[in-house]
């Protein structure tokens, strides 16, 4: 039968027979600076004035949409522009969501809102039968608030995550308002592909908690051939340092639930580590070097890539009678999953340029709290 070995009996052991504890790290959604003894939603500190203005406010955004980059200044009422979304939102999934971050999705799951169609063509989106489909139901912004209520009550979640929604900003302003009018006490996820608008995010200013972008790419000529829109990094990096500056560094309560601030995702892609570098130098540089950082693994070839390209010159020739070549296929180049090097490579990348926090996968079988 062991005895009980008391503390100072355990100082009085020779130092050869005492195994230093392995340097350990700190839990850093749990670092002092980033936790929280409680929080209330910014909606619910909203004025009524200040909620009024932004009501109106959206109403005009929809008579001349100039919400996204893209400015196509239509009147959503009468007709539609590059997202082929009128003055409803067309939602495709509303549940509870146990597929994002573990401080986002915690115990119960995330209330995520899927919206149909994006301002955005990705031709490798892992989203595409959503984000490139006008498949769903239309919710007029009131219907869509109404859903915020059943996911808190029935649904008990942790938040209300808008996932895709840079082209319905006016109607998630005015469903979240509708909805803390009725009783919404959870924090708000703006989950973005970080192509927003300097209006758009000045509406959602006091609605939001969480800004969660994805910063896929950082060339001009990359956003071209694979996003469709020259311009995504140069509004992507606008748009982030705004994110920033409304709601700061990612914080947590106690229990491990992300409840305020910026979280910013980056898909590694095959053959494009330098250009994850750059973004990793800018989140450092000109963003914060303590933003929450998740370098998310799981690309895989998906949409449009590897398909067959139906105008390629091979596949003519071989109609006109000649020997028939290998069909070339579409965006060859992505045509592959990422390797463990790359992402190794750009995790590397992320720390050389100051950042820390990063949403590492728990090392255990349980909820990381």
């Amino acid at each position: 039968m062991h005895s009980l070995i008391s503390r100072s009996s355990i100082r009085r052991l020779p130092p050869s027979l005492i195994k230093p504890r392995p340097p350990s790290r700190r839990a850093l959604h749990l670092a002092p600076p980033f936790l929280l003894d409680d929080y209330v939603p910014r909606h619910m500190t909203l004025s009524s004035v200040e909620a009024s203005k932004k009501r109106s406010a959206a109403y005009a955004h929809l008579r001349n949409c100039n919400l996204c980059p893209r400015l196509c200044g239509v009147n959503r009422f009468e007709t539609t522009g590059m997202c082929l979304i009128g003055d409803k939102a067309k939602v495709n999934v509303i549940a509870p969501h146990f597929g994002e971050e573990p401080c986002i999705q915690g115990h119960n799951g995330s209330g995520s809102v899927f919206f149909s169609m994006c301002n955005l063509r990705c031709v490798f989106c892992q989203n595409h039968d959503i984000s490139h489909q006008r498949n769903g139901q239309d919710l007029t912004p009131e219907e869509l608030g109404d859903w915020y209520l059943k996911l808190q009550e029935v649904g008990n979640v942790h938040n209300i995550n808008l996932v895709t929604p840079e082209h319905v900003v006016p109607q998630v302003a005015l469903s979240i308002l509708h909805a803390r009018d009725n009783g919404l006490t959870l924090p708000i996820v703006y989950n973005t592909s970080a192509y927003d608008s300097l209006a758009s995010l000045e509406l959602l200013d006091g609605l939001v908690d969480i800004y969660l972008p994805d910063f896929k790419v950082w060339e001009p000529a990359t956003s071209r051939r694979l996003l469709k829109a020259v311009d995504y990094a140069a509004t992507a990096r606008e748009s982030i340092k705004a994110m920033h500056a409304q709601v700061g560094d990612l914080c947590f309560t106690g229990d491990g639930i992300a409840k305020k601030g910026l979280l910013v995702r980056h898909l590694v892609m095959p053959g494009f580590e330098a250009e994850s570098a750059e973004i990793m130098k800018f989140l450092a540089g000109e963003v914060s070097r303590d933003c929450f950082v998740n370098i998310l693994e799981q690309y895989h070839p998906d949409a449009h890539v590897g398909k067959p390209n139906t105008r390629s010159k091979s596949a003519s020739a071989g109609q006109q009678g000649q020997k028939p070549q290998a069909k070339e296929i579409r965006y060859a180049e992505i045509n592959r999953a990422v390797s463990r090097e790359e992402i190794s490579t750009v995790r590397k990348a992320a720390e050389a340029s100051g950042l820390w926090r990063f949403c590492d996968p728990p090392r255990h079988d349980g909820f990381s709290i």
